[in-house]
């Protein structure tokens, strides 16, 4: 019988002509992958209306998409099957901004490479909750990135304080402070790119510290050449 969750997507990978492996976030399932067709899940709809074309199935598999699917287990297999699958917000403020994609990007390679298997509803629901709020943002998003590292260091149970910080910081603890501080405070909070760049790099080894392997991100490169 399906089972019926929502999932974060995380990554993907083409297996042959026919298959897409989907690295995922779920809230009762935890960090998992599953399988579906290269072209789209059987029975996929967007906006409540059935996608049309390969083009319009593969949007459903772009990082940190947010989707209602239906989950098919195989006992012969850790990857389970997608079917039914639907988005369950646009994001329209998401794909529509070179910036934002790009954060999205560094965020889902974050997630991909940080977490591990097993089902952590809190972590599921800050993920979305936090997907939204980049979505919705209407001023500068400039220092997101750093302050969303912040915060899944919590999310995943170590919460930082400035002196946990020192050690990463350098020169930068005081912009780490800052970052800590209010909400509206630390997304304002004037910086180079070159600052930024640096901070999140430090960020990553202290969570990388903890997690007791390293991250490396990528997409880190891509922000530091957009701030």
């Amino acid at each position: 019988m399906p089972v019926s969750t929502r999932i974060i997507v995380l990554n993907t990978t083409k297996v042959g002509d026919g298959s897409l492996v989907i690295h995922a976030l779920s809230r009762e399932l935890g960090r998992r992958s599953f399988i579906t067709s290269a072209g789209g899940a059987s029975g996929a709809r967007r906006g409540g209306r059935s996608g049309s074309g390969h083009s319009g199935c593969m949007a459903f598999w772009q990082p940190l998409s947010v989707l209602d699917v239906e989950v098919l287990e195989n006992p012969k297999s850790d990857l389970w099957r997608l079917h039914g699958v639907s988005a369950v917000y646009p994001l329209a403020g998401l794909r529509g901004d070179v910036g934002r994609s790009a954060v999205c990007m560094f965020m889902a390679e974050v997630l991909y490479r940080a977490v591990r298997e097993g089902a952590e509803p809190e972590l599921y629901d800050w993920c979305e909750k936090s997907i939204l709020t980049l979505d919705a943002l209407s001023g500068s998003y400039a220092n997101y990135h750093l302050r969303w590292l912040l915060e899944l260091c919590s999310a995943m149970g170590f919460t930082p304080s400035v002196e946990d910080l020192a050690p990463f910081a350098e020169e930068h603890l005081r912009d780490m402070a800052g970052l800590l501080g209010p909400y509206d405070e630390a997304l304002l909070l004037p910086l180079t790119g070159k600052a930024r760049s640096e901070i999140a790099g430090a960020l990553l080894d202290y969570l990388s510290a903890h997690l007791e392997y390293r991250l490396n991100i990528r997409s880190l490169a891509v922000l530091g050449e957009l701030f």
